[in-house]
C-alpha cells in the first residue's frame, strides 16, 4: 500500500464544514451579480448592443474555461508549507474584489457613458479579469476532496449551497429591490454613479475577499501527499476515465441551459413581467425562502434514492416546467402570481442542480484515487471548466442571438420574443441531458457503501 492510500480523512466537525462553506457566501453574490444583473446593467441602462453584451460575458467564460484549468493542475503541482491550496486563494480571492468593482462600476473611470464602443471594451475587458479571478474557486473546491470524507460531502454541499442561496437570496432582493431603480437612474443619467449602487458594489468586493481569506486561516493545512503522475499523465488518466469524461459532457450539455435561464431571469421579471417594486420583493423572499427549502429537500432525497436518481427528477422537473415563460405572451393585469410561480421553479430547479458539481468531481476524484492510488483534486475540479465554460460561453451566445430577435407587443410591453422563448429551448436541452444521463452515467459507486 503506497502513501497516498495511507492517509486518513479524519472526522469532520460541524464548524469545520461551515468554515469551509462560508466563502461560498462571498463568492454567490458577486457571480450572481455578474451572471443575473451584468448583461441587463450594459444592454438595459448602459444601451450596449445585446450582442455585444453577450459577446462580452462569453469571452469571459472562455478566459475562465483555462484559468481554473491551469489553477487545478497548478495546485496538485507543489506542496508548500501552506499546502496545495491555500497560496493561490491568497492571491486571487483580492484580484477578485477588486475585477467586481471596476467591472460592475465603469463611471469611476470612463470619461463619458455614452460612448457604447468604450463601454464595451470595459466590459469586456474587465468580465475576463473577473472570469479568471473567479478560478480561484478551484483550489479552493479542490481542498474538498483532501478535508473531507465521501459521506460527509453531501452536507457540506448542502451548507455550501445554504450559503450560496443566502448570497443569491440577499443578491436577489437587492438585485430585483434596488439595482431595478438603479438601471432607470443610469438610464436617465449614465455619468452618475447612484450612491446606493456605489456602496453595494464596494461592500459586495470587499465581502468575497474577506471571506476567502476567513476560511484559509482558519481551516488547518491538508496533510502532505505526493503526487507521482505529472500534467500529461494526469490528463491521460482523466481522459480514459470514461465515466469522469461523461460527467463532465453531460454538465456541460446541461449548463448550456443553465447559462441561458440564470442570465436571462432577471431581464424576464424586468421586461417581460414589469413587476413593481413592492412585487419584485415578494418574489425575492419566495426565491430564498423556496432555495433553502429545496436545499434540505435535494440533499434528503440524494441520500435515500442516490445521486444519479435525483439528478433525473431535476432535469424532468425543468423540462417540464421551463416553458412557463411562454405565459409572458398572455395579457394580464397583473404578473406577480406568474413571476411567484416562475421564481419557485427557477428555486427549486437550481437548488436540486447547484447542489451537485460539489459532490460529483470530488468523488469522481477519489474514484480515481481508488484505482490509481493518486488524488488529483486539482485537475479533477479544473479539467471540466474547459469543456463546461466552452458550452456557456456558446449560451451566452445564443442568449445575444435570441434577445436580439424581433420585437413583440404584448399588452403595453414591446420585448424581443426572445424573452420568452428561451424557457422552451432550455426545456429541449435538458431533455438532452436526462437521456443522456440515464443512459451514460455513472453518480454512486460501490465503495460509497463500506465508507
Amino acid at each position: 500500500m503506497n502513501e497516498l492510500k495511507q492517509i486518513e480523512r479524519s472526522k469532520s466537525t460541524t464548524g469545520k464544514m461551515i468554515t469551509f462553506s462560508f466563502p461560498r457566501f462571498g463568492s454567490s453574490l458577486v457571480l450572481g451579480i455578474e451572471g443575473l444583473a451584468l448583461f441587463t446593467l450594459y444592454s438595459y441602462a448602459y444601451g450596449v448592443h445585446p450582442f455585444l453584451a453577450a459577446f462580452a460575458q462569453a469571452m469571459g467564460y472562455l478566459a475562465i474555461a483555462a484559468a481554473q484549468f491551469s489553477l487545478g493542475w497548478v495546485s496538485d503541482a507543489k506542496y508548500t508549507r501552506w499546502g496545495r491550496r491555500k497560496p493561490y486563494v491568497l492571491v486571487f480571492a483580492p484580484l477578485l474584489g477588486i475585477s467586481f468593482i471596476f467591472l460592475l462600476l465603469p463611471g469611476l473611470v470612463l470619461p463619458d457613458m455614452q460612448d457604447k464602443n468604450a463601454l464595451f471594451m470595459w466590459m469586456l475587458v474587465w468580465d475576463i479579469l473577473f472570469r479568471i479571478s473567479y478560478a480561484v474557486t478551484t483550489p479552493y473546491q479542490a481542498w474538498m476532496a483532501e478535508q473531507f470524507e465521501v459521506n460527509e460531502r453531501p452536507k457540506v454541499s448542502q451548507f455550501q449551497n445554504t450559503f450560496n442561496w443566502i448570497g443569491n437570496g440577499l443578491m436577489a432582493i437587492v438585485t430585483m429591490v434596488i439595482l431595478t431603480q438603479v438601471f432607470a437612474k443610469i438610464t436617465a443619467e449614465p455619468n452618475v454613479i447612484p450612491t446606493e449602487f456605489l456602496i453595494i458594489t464596494l461592500l459586495f468586493g470587499i465581502i468575497v475577499t474577506a471571506s476567502f481569506l476567513l476560511a484559509i486561516f482558519l481551516i488547518p493545512t491538508e496533510p502532505k501527499y505526493e503526487i507521482k503522475t505529472n500534467l500529461i499523465e494526469s490528463l491521460k488518466i482523466i481522459v480514459k476515465n470514461k465515466n469522469y469524461m461523461r460527467v463532465v459532457l453531460m454538465q456541460g450539455i446541461s449548463g448550456f441551459a443553465w447559462a441561458i435561464a440564470t442570465t436571462l431571469m432577471l431581464k424576464y421579471t424586468l421586461v417581460v413581467l414589469a413587476l413593481g417594486t413592492m412585487d419584485y420583493l415578494i418574489v425575492a423572499i419566495f426565491l430564498l425562502l423556496g432555495i433553502f427549502g429545496f436545499l434540505y429537500i435535494w440533499r434528503k432525497l440524494i441520500e435515500k434514492k442516490g445521486k444519479k436518481q435525483v439528478l433525473l427528477y431535476i432535469f424532468l422537473f425543468a423540462v417540464i416546467t421551463f416553458p412557463i415563460t411562454l405565459l409572458g405572451l398572455i395579457p394580464m393585469d397583473s404578473y406577480l402570481i406568474l413571476g411567484i410561480f416562475f421564481i419557485l421553479v427557477i428555486a427549486l430547479t437550481l437548488a436540486g442542480w447547484f447542489l451537485f458539481p460539489y459532490i460529483m468531481y470530488a468523488d469522481l476524484a477519489e474514484d480515481d484515487e481508488k484505482r490509481t492510488g493518486d488524488l488529483k483534486a486539482g485537475i479533477y475540479i479544473g479539467f471540466p471548466s474547459i469543456i463546461l465554460n466552452i458550452f456557456q460561453a456558446v449560451g451566452l451566445l445564443v442568449i445575444g442571438l435570441i434577445t436580439s430577435l424581433p420585437d413583440i407587443t404584448v399588452g403595453p410591453s414591446t420585448y424581443s420574443i426572445g424573452l420568452v422563448i428561451w424557457g422552451p429551448i432550455c426545456s429541449v436541452i435538458l431533455l438532452v441531458s436526462y437521456f443522456y444521463t440515464k443512459k451514460y452515467v455513472t453518480l454512486d459507486f460501490d465503495w460509497e457503501k463500506t465508507e
